[in-house]
């Protein structure tokens, strides 16, 4: 009987299934691992937005975690919207009890500009959710939010991992994806994936299709699922943009907004 390698996402659902939990649990799927969750908040979300958000106790949390992992297992865990520093604070406590590969998604505003986080929290990330991860992986308006530095080009990208290495993940993987025409290769979306010590630019071609949606929570997911099965941390990101490049490419319109991308563009290919 084959197991599949096991991975655990602790983030908030997306009605509209682009994002969230539903983006991360395709996304294990698709990468041939078994998805497990555990919920942290419920939003009405559609590709216009969200309309609202209600948060999960920290009970119902931990109770989620310890019910998966306990019995269960996990061999890696990814986490996505948090919302409050008490949440932040609850997560944080129960990775410091694994030994598994932890992928951060610090999330903390969504596609369309909502946020997703309370301002009170950014310390609590700072301070107890990064130094629980081997991954870090901010967008630049996240790396503006913990860290204060704006990055303009490519060349900012290194400042900015330093900065969130200082909070301490073993890796940042800052994704450069925000970057404007003019400010970088206009062809190509680069992340900068480093440990202070060694550097892995990854490069990828820039698609042209507005339909992104749930991008971030997609690429953190591949990345976990590529480090439940095995590989390096390096070997691992590289797997993961490749998966989410081929994902924006295919990325469809849905509602009368933003659409999501497509986790089962392998799939759709092979057939």
């Amino acid at each position: 009987m084959h197991i599949p390698p096991r991975v655990l996402t602790v983030a908030g659902s997306d009605s509209g299934g682009g994002a969230g939990i539903q983006a991360d649990l395709k996304t294990m799927l698709a990468l041939g691992t078994h998805g497990m969750s555990v919920l942290t908040a419920v939003t009405a979300q559609n590709s216009l937005g969200v309309q609202g958000a209600w948060e999960l106790p920290a009970e119902a949390v931990r109770a989620q975690f310890r019910s998966v992992v306990d019995d269960i297992g996990v061999q890696a865990v990814k986490t996505g919207m948090l919302s409050s520093a008490e949440l932040v604070e609850t997560v944080a406590e129960l990775l410091a009890g694994l030994r598994v590969p932890v992928v951060v998604d610090p999330v903390g505003v969504s596609k369309h500009g909502d946020a997703l986080l309370a301002a009170t929290a950014l310390d609590a990330v700072r301070t107890a959710l990064l130094p629980t991860a081997t991954v870090a992986t901010p967008n630049l308006d996240e790396v503006a939010q913990l860290t204060g530095i704006r990055v303009e080009e490519e060349a900012d990208m290194r400042r900015a991992a330093a900065a969130v290495l200082d909070f301490g993940p073993r890796w940042a993987l800052i994704k450069g994806g925000h970057l404007t025409a003019g400010h970088g290769d206009a062809d190509s979306a680069v992340d900068l994936l480093t440990d202070g010590t060694e550097e892995h630019w990854l490069r990828a071609p820039r698609h042209d299709n507005r339909h992104t949606h749930g991008t971030g929570c997609t690429l953190a997911s591949a990345l976990a699922a590529q480090l439940a099965k095995g590989d390096t941390v390096p070997q691992a990101a590289a797997a993961a943009k490749d998966y989410v490049t081929g994902a924006l490419a295919a990325g469809f319109r849905l509602g009368a907004g933003i659409g999501p991308v497509d986790h089962g563009w392998r799939w759709r290919d092979a057939h």
